[in-house]
């Protein structure tokens, strides 16, 4: 069953992994909203209200997959800086909009706000804040690594989920994930964005050694999965 065929309760998102690295369907109440698509077909996305891009590397940005599904969905994409230039000429102005750390979109009553990203191979990356109308929130890290803002981002949103890089991209480790939970809290935690189940293993292992009364949800690609809102 498709994500978009399903719709959340109250208090309640819906999410899909659907790549090995930090593509993810999020779905509210109201909203359906993808992240960074690529290695996906674009016709199995539909109703769609956002695309979001954290920035410009090959496993998060194909422009051809975005212009596919902007073509079939009519969306609007949000892109950080360096991705929002390389897609100037395949999305209409009208609907592209850049976003760079304090940024804020909001589609209806669900926010969207850039924050600072720890990835330096990328130009102008961001990490994504997303809030639903029932004010679920949503840390997604595409590849970043820890940095200490990250504990006045946690203390700040109190996000109820946080997605975080286990492997890949440079630098980054099962401990680097456990590092973000450890500074943002989050009610659930989500290790990604790697091709290896060790990895996702070890996060777990390490995260229930230090933060036990935080669950870990070892994802599998395209299986859906609920979060309800912190309490």
């Amino acid at each position: 069953m498709s994500i978009e065929s399903k719709t959340p309760n109250k208090n309640e998102i819906l999410f899909v992994w659907f790549n090995r690295y930090a593509g993810v369907t999020i779905k509210t109440p109201s909203k359906t909203l993808v992240i960074d698509p690529v290695d996906v077909k674009p016709r199995n996305f539909k109703n769609i209200d956002a695309v979001l891009i954290t920035h410009e590397h090959y496993d998060h940005l194909d422009q051809l997959v975005v212009s596919e599904i902007h073509k079939l969905t009519e969306c609007v994409v949000v892109a950080d800086p360096t991705s929002a230039r390389r897609l100037q000429n395949v999305i209409p102005p009208e609907k592209l909009q850049e976003v760079q750390p304090s940024s804020e979109v909001k589609f209806g009553e669900v926010s969207i706000k850039a924050e600072k990203s720890n990835h330096p191979p990328a130009a102008t990356p961001v990490t994504l804040m997303i809030t639903s109308e029932d004010g679920v929130r949503v840390y997604h890290t595409a590849d970043s690594l820890p940095f200490p803002e990250m504990a006045a981002i946690g203390k700040r949103e109190k996000p109820d989920v946080v997605f975080c890089t286990v492997g890949i991209a440079p630098d980054t480790s099962p401990e680097t994930g456990v590092e973000i939970a450890r500074l943002t809290k989050p009610k659930v935690v989500v290790p990604y964005h790697t091709a290896s189940t060790a990895d996702q293993k070890k996060f777990a292992e390490l995260l229930k050694k230090n933060m036990p009364k935080v669950t870990c949800l070892i994802p599998e690609v395209g299986k859906i999965y609920q979060v309800s809102k912190k309490v």
